[in-house]
């Protein structure tokens, strides 16, 4: 009886002989859409409860001023948690989570890649630590915004390149 060799994936949509190299996904300020969501309803529901402190139905307002927040920020935070960007010996998959059920998928194979660069936007980049990164290839141009500390990342990324055009050198030596 032949046994099967069970093969493990690091992630769904991986290849065989494909190997992970490292995971990211933009800054925490990314979401900060999400964080206004969750502090201005709060805010607005208790408005009331320093205007009339005595009437007990104002606090069930601010209550649902708090879940509507809370409900907002679940959205945003999900959208950010599940958009991912990984990185292989052979491509650069982004994974981006649009709505509760939808997603976009894009891979980017290293040996087509161009350049990279990064920018970081000025004094609120540099303390938060988050720039973008931009990967230029033939069809167009992968540009990742508010990327967490971009700099590493970029020189990451720089590697990953660097070592798949070497790689794919070396099996053009050997097919001549």
């Amino acid at each position: 009886m032949a046994e099967k060799k069970r093969v493990v994936r690091d992630f769904e949509g991986q290849r065989d002989g494909e190997n992970l190299l490292f995971v990211f996904r933009r800054h925490i300020v990314a979401m900060r859409k999400g964080f206004w969501l969750l502090t201005l309803p709060f805010l607005v529901a208790s408005i009331p409860v320093f205007i009339w402190p005595t009437l007990g139905v104002v606090y069930l307002i601010s209550l649902s001023g708090f879940v509507l927040g809370g409900i907002l920020f679940m959205y945003h935070f999900l959208m950010w948690y599940f958009t991912i960007y990984i990185v292989t010996d052979q491509r650069i998959r982004q994974i981006t989570q649009k709505g509760f059920f939808g997603k976009d998928v894009i891979d980017l194979g290293l040996t087509k890649v161009q350049s990279i660069s990064y920018k970081i936007p000025g004094f609120s980049g540099e303390v938060l630590g988050f720039g973008t990164i931009i990967v230029q290839t033939y069809v167009g141009d992968l540009v990742i915004n508010k990327v967490e500390h971009p700099e590493k990342i970029y020189n990451k990324l720089q590697d990953a390149v660097s070592a798949a055009e070497d790689k794919r050198d070396k099996n053009e030596e050997i097919d001549e």
